[in-house]
């Protein structure tokens, strides 16, 4: 018997209603369905199952099309990683096709692509280096990048477009197709580079100017939010892989524009990335829609596999 003063409840009146009346979230409608060996991606995408993050798939994709078609700016922000898993040509094919009209960099993602321009390598082993502190020490990465940003501040240019300009001249053609920064250049698509003094390599290097790294980084702060502002009634803002330096920025844009009177609403954000962060989750995904519309979605993935899979299901989508 039990010494406990207490006893457990008798549910023996607990009231049952029909499952059939109950109902449900899921649907066998919505379940998936084999896939047929060579009917392609559209029908891949279409056999997915039409519950939680499937569904949020198609809704970028969907997105995404009807900014193309409606010409509303397309901004792709990125951290590192989506540079150093080999993504650059992708993301301007993307561009190339309408579903990116600019890019947005951290530090660390200029620093690769800037690298595999030059040398068609990066990303250095760094429990190898730091010992004996080589570990970001690379002379062409910190002389170019720190000189191509001291003469584009004196031309007023912005720390992307100043780093393009610099690779027109230097970086090796057999190795200038991989660059987002060489070739967003040479097609006029903005670029624009953000850095937390301290964060990336250059700023160690003896030529660094620091005067002049914050004036570009700042003026490309403020061509960020023009085209953050385009984003305005069915525009769509990817964050990829940056886990706290874009999503701070982006949502210091969203607040700048409004501050100005500009209309920001009804627009589609997305966070790509194989961990689902706070910053990205509440910068990105859910605090610019609070009383402006539109929707945020979240898709978790790596970025090798995710970024490439969405672009060409938009290919396939659009034949």
């Amino acid at each position: 018997m039990s010494r406990y003063p207490i006893g457990p409840l008798d549910l023996s009146g607990l009231r049952t209603i029909p499952l059939a009346d109950r109902g449900g979230k899921v649907r066998v409608e919505d379940f998936a369905k084999p896939h047929t060996p060579g009917a392609g991606l559209v029908h891949l995408l279409d056999s997915l199952p039409r519950i939680l993050a499937a569904d949020s798939l198609r809704l970028v994709i969907e997105a995404l099309r009807q900014a193309k078609e409606r010409r509303r700016a397309i901004v792709w922000a990125m951290g590192g990683h989506v540079i150093k898993c080999g993504l650059a040509p992708v993301l301007l094919d993307l561009a190339q096709r309408g579903y990116a009209t600019a890019f947005a960099m951290n530090g660390s993602a200029a620093i690769h692509d800037f690298e595999i321009a030059l040398c068609g390598q990066t990303s250095e082993d760094v429990e190898a280096v730091l010992p004996d502190g080589r570990f970001g020490a690379a002379e062409e990465t910190g002389r170019h990048m720190n000189e191509a940003i001291a003469e584009g501040a004196e031309r007023d240019l912005g720390m992307g477009e100043a780093l393009g300009l610099r690779l027109e001249g230097i970086a090796a053609p057999r190795f200038r197709p991989f660059s987002l920064l060489a070739n967003a250049y040479r097609a006029g698509v903005p670029v624009t580079v953000h850095v937390a003094v301290g964060t990336d390599t250059p700023h160690t290097h003896p030529a660094v100017n620091a005067a002049a790294l914050g004036a570009a980084t700042h003026r490309d702060f403020r061509l960020f939010c023009s085209l953050v502002a385009g984003l305005d009634e069915g525009g769509v803002f990817l964050n990829t892989g940056s886990a706290v330096v874009m999503p701070e920025v982006f949502l210091k844009a969203v607040s700048a524009v409004r501050n100005l009177g500009l209309p920001l609403r009804n627009f589609t954000t997305v966070n790509l990335d194989f961990l689902q962060h706070y910053r990205p989750r509440v910068n990105v995904v859910e605090r610019p829609h609070a009383g402006a519309g539109g929707r945020g979605i979240a898709l978790t993935g790596h970025h090798e596999i995710l970024v490439p899979l969405l672009a060409a299901l938009l290919a396939e989508c659009e034949l």
